[in-house]
């Protein structure tokens, strides 16, 4: 490897202010470059703070033979999503969020909402080192099945987030 180095990249003469081209195209995707669109309404993509792993696992059915075990895919779960989000003062994220939560339980009235009516569209949005979108995540059939603001204490000198838990039926990596 180390003579693939010193002839692919022209390492000789590193101290004649010659510097190795460096290729930017293997770059990862970051973890800490993305968005959140609820119901492709923009209020909540700068308020989105931190989301959980986004989650599908297939259960496995185990066929027991007389000297071994075989394995085959089985039902496959979706795993809930949790979003942390900054309660800012300005936008009114807690009010909005619980209005969207109100869908699923209001507890107003004590009434369950219907499932046209409370499920919608997410899309978690992937970016590259420029901002731009690199991947799509789109989940489909989510409602809020909690809702959740952080403790209150006087010893905490951070911010105030509400973590929202949204069940989902199926996704779409794009």
């Amino acid at each position: 490897m180390a003579s693939f180095y010193g002839t692919q990249f022209n390492r000789d003469g590193l101290g004649n202010g010659n510097l190795p081209n460096i290729s930017t195209e293997l770059d990862s995707v970051r973890s800490y470059q993305w968005e959140v669109q609820i119901a492709a309404d923009q209020n909540y993509t700068l308020a989105a703070k931190k989301v959980t792993s986004v989650t599908m696992t297939s259960e496995d059915i185990v066929v027991d033979r007389v000297n071994d075990k075989v394995y085959f895919p089985g039902k496959v779960t979706p795993e809930a999503i949790t979003v942390t989000f900054d309660n800012t003062l300005a936008g009114g994220m807690d009010k909005s969020l619980f209005e969207l939560f109100t869908k699923t339980y209001d507890p107003t009235t004590g009434t369950l909402g219907n499932a046209e009516d409370i499920k919608f569209d997410m899309q978690i949005l992937l970016l590259n080192n420029s901002v731009d979108v690199h991947s799509t995540i789109d989940v489909f059939g989510a409602y809020v099945q909690k809702y959740s603001l952080s403790e209150l204490q006087y010893s905490e000198n951070s911010f105030n987030t509400i973590d929202v838990t949204f069940r989902f039926d199926y996704i779409n990596l794009s």
